[in-house]
């Protein structure tokens, strides 16, 4: 799990910037509609700190860096193809090309990840991964 600063800086600039779909994040309520709908299941995880940096005074002035990646799952209908799920991937890969917001930093991203999409009952699954860093 990522810290509460991370996880809450994606939370909230992913809610502020997505409108194509619901978003739902980790162990929050979602109902299933009736007929099949695209979402979003966000996921953001992250590495405890470790020291980036020696020579301060004291271990806590030192520079300590907290990495981690959003998994970000475009569900779409099933047997529709993948062309939906690759425009919404790579919009929300975009949303976060180059940015920085406060402390975190957003680099490389994949949609895929060497790993195919996956059909779960109704829904088809393709996966984008960003990795994010954050300097304390």
């Amino acid at each position: 799990m990522s810290s509460a600063t991370a996880f809450n800086t994606i939370e909230q600039y992913l809610k502020a910037q997505w409108t194509a779909t619901p978003l739902v994040f980790e162990n929050e309520p979602h109902d299933l509609p009736d007929q099949p709908a695209h979402w979003v299941f966000v996921e953001v995880f992250g590495d405890t700190f470790e020291q980036a940096s020696i020579g301060a005074d004291g271990r806590d002035a030192n520079l300590w860096r907290e990495t981690g990646q959003i998994y970000i799952n475009v569900m779409t209908e099933r047997d529709i193809g993948t062309g939906q799920a690759r425009a919404y991937a790579e919009q929300l890969a975009s949303l976060f090309r180059g940015l920085d917001i406060g402390t975190l930093t957003f680099g490389r991203s994949s949609i895929g990840a060497g790993e195919p999409g996956i059909g779960d009952g109704n829904y088809w699954r393709m996966t984008v991964t960003i990795d994010w860093e954050r300097d304390q």
